[in-house]
């Protein structure tokens, strides 16, 4: 199982990483670790694969895999369900495992510095326009000087074609957004989604924002993307406090 591990200075508590596609039982499109289990793989391969990170990971508990709608909603690790619909999570005590599952959106960690409050997020171009960013930093509880972000990995800014909505929809709210967006072919424009997430960072104060710089897309054997091969996997991002380093 290959897994990417943040390069940021979080308290040793705070236990966080990013997996690949590889390392699991699934087929075909889902070829192997595929953990979603909404896009049309095996269910009985895809418990498998989390049991095996499970596993590897050695977590203190199951995720919290949520069921995301591109939306702005926070789920409260201690108290939410599996399935409820959020695109974020956090927790605020150890031994909740916060989770996001991507295949092109950009999941974004934070962890509080003092090592006392952890989130993940679910972060499309929906969601940033929406505020999911905003929303799960103000869910951690203190203060954005306080913050530590990570960027995992997402499409790259040139493979994303949107449309001119998308652009429109982030320089409403942000005219200097306009500096995430190159032009491509007629009305179209590479977007990049690292960019526009930092920018919404920085606007409500979290300054220490750490990775970025991978390329779902364009790296077929490392990555899920939804837009390269429409049916595929999803690939995991997740963030705990391990209760034994307490």
């Amino acid at each position: 199982m290959q897994l990417i591990r943040p390069d940021w200075p979080a308290p040793p508590q705070v236990r966080a990483c990013s997996t690949t596609r590889a390392g699991g039982l699934s087929e075909g499109p889902f070829h192997s670790l595929n953990l979603g289990d909404h896009v049309g793989d095996d269910p009985e391969r895809v418990a498998l694969n989390r049991a095996r990170l499970r596993d590897r990971l050695d977590l203190p508990a199951e995720p919290l895999w949520l069921r995301q709608v591109h939306g702005c909603e926070v789920a409260r690790a201690s108290e939410a369900v599996a399935g409820c619909a959020a695109d974020a999570a956090v927790a605020r005590g150890p031994g909740q495992v916060c989770a996001v599952m991507t295949a092109d959106c950009l999941p974004v960690l934070l962890c509080e510095l003092g090592g006392r409050a952890v989130a993940a997020v679910h972060a499309g171009w929906r969601g940033l326009a929406a505020g999911v960013v905003e929303e799960a930093v103000a869910a951690l509880g203190t203060g954005p000087d306080q913050v530590l972000a990570w960027l995992g990995p997402a499409i790259g800014p040139d493979a994303f074609e949107v449309g001119p909505e998308v652009r429109d929809r982030f320089l409403v709210s942000d005219r200097g957004a306009s500096v995430a967006f190159r032009p491509a072919s007629g009305d179209r424009w590479l977007a990049d989604l690292y960019t526009l997430a930092r920018r919404r960072l920085e606007a409500v104060g979290v300054r220490a924002v750490f990775g970025g710089g991978y390329c779902t897309y364009s790296e077929p054997d490392r990555f899920f993307s939804y837009r390269r091969d429409g049916s595929t996997g999803r690939m995991a991002s997740l963030i705990w406090l391990d209760p034994a380093t307490r």
